[in-house]
């Protein structure tokens, strides 16, 4: 009888710290789990994941503040048109096509080639040196919104690089066309920029018109009468591309943003929608080698322009081109 007393209360001892003992597991198991989720991360964890996400959000904001700026800029870049010749040889008559951009009342800047398209012609130099003068007929810009063209007169050209300055003539559309700032300095090298200019020109709008007017306008030649037709269905719009500066040597840079024949004189815009280059050329068979010129070379051709209407008094009128100095110097393929 004692000795049945005696299992019993073992068994009941051992029941006991069976039970003690899962419950301290489970007690540390509780434990555990609340300072899994309760206790505070690591303060260098949390701080890395901050910067992360700021440095992102950053991203997006510049992205979308670049995409504002560069929409509100469109506005001042034209397409340019214009018709030369050789005198002396009747059966030379070409046409160029480029883009200008506003930099100051009554004035676009563009490429010398683009303003007088007789400028680096390999086609006419020999007629040129043997004494024959080239002609320009008609040079006009077509700016986004406006039905009728503009008409142009060189005022500046820079006597080596690759700029000028053409006057435009005044009407109230023009009055109301917002300058493009200059950038303060030389962009860096890794820089973010956008090029905003006319590639392919009448080809290259007709082609992102909507289906019904590039099935009526698509045979139609590159001419002004087309060009005409699209300013008046409101389709004159310089197309944007992106890219990276590559370099930056001197009065030239090299980016990889993309460009194409009547991309010529079109901004090339940093992320604050300031002018940092003028589109210029490309180098053949490299993908990232469309060249520029730094924007700060056009400061001088502007205050020699802005004098020139001052005395005249008005935007539109002048006394015909100056050639000033520059240190640029167009070279490789331009966009013509």
């Amino acid at each position: 009888m004692f000795d049945s007393a005696s299992k019993d209360e073992q068994v009941v001892e051992i029941w006991q710290r069976f039970v003690q003992a899962l419950l301290g597991v489970l007690a540390l198991i509780g434990a555990l789990l609340m300072a899994h989720y309760y206790a505070p991360p690591q303060t260098a964890g949390l701080e890395q994941q901050v910067h992360q996400l700021s440095s992102q959000v950053e991203e997006l904001q510049r992205h979308s503040y670049a995409a504002g700026t560069i929409d509100d800029a469109r506005e001042s870049v034209a397409y340019i048109y214009g018709i030369y010749h050789v005198s002396g040889k009747a059966h030379f008559r070409a046409r160029v096509a480029g883009t200008g951009f506003v930099v100051a009342p009554g004035l676009l800047a563009t490429n010398r080639h683009v303003a007088e398209p007789w400028y680096g012609d390999r086609d006419v130099a020999g007629a040129l040196r043997q004494g024959e003068s080239p002609v320009l007929e008609k040079l006009v810009a077509y700016f986004p919104g406006s039905p009728l063209p503009v008409s142009l007169q060189p005022a500046v050209l820079a006597k080596h690089g690759d700029l000028a300055i053409v006057r435009m003539e005044q009407t109230a559309f023009t009055e109301k066309l917002r300058p493009l700032a200059l950038a303060p300095a030389p962009p860096h090298v890794g820089e973010s920029v956008s090029v905003l200019a006319y590639p392919m020109g009448v080809t290259g709008m007709v082609a992102k018109s909507p289906a019904v007017v590039y099935e009526r306008l698509s045979s139609h030649p590159d001419n002004a009468d087309t060009a005409g037709e699209l300013a008046a269905l409101s389709l004159i719009r310089p197309s944007a591309t992106f890219g990276h500066i590559g370099d930056v040597s001197g009065d030239k840079m090299i980016y990889d943003a993309p460009t194409a024949r009547g991309g010529s004189g079109g901004p090339v815009l940093n992320l604050r929608g300031e002018v940092v280059g003028i589109n210029s050329a490309y180098i053949d068979g490299f993908s990232g080698g469309t060249l520029g010129i730094v924007a700060t070379e056009l400061r001088p051709l502007i205050e020699t322009a802005e004098r020139a209407v001052s005395r005249s008094g008005d935007p539109g009128s002048g006394s015909g081109d100056r050639v000033i100095g520059s240190s640029g110097d167009r070279i490789y393929r331009a966009d013509r």
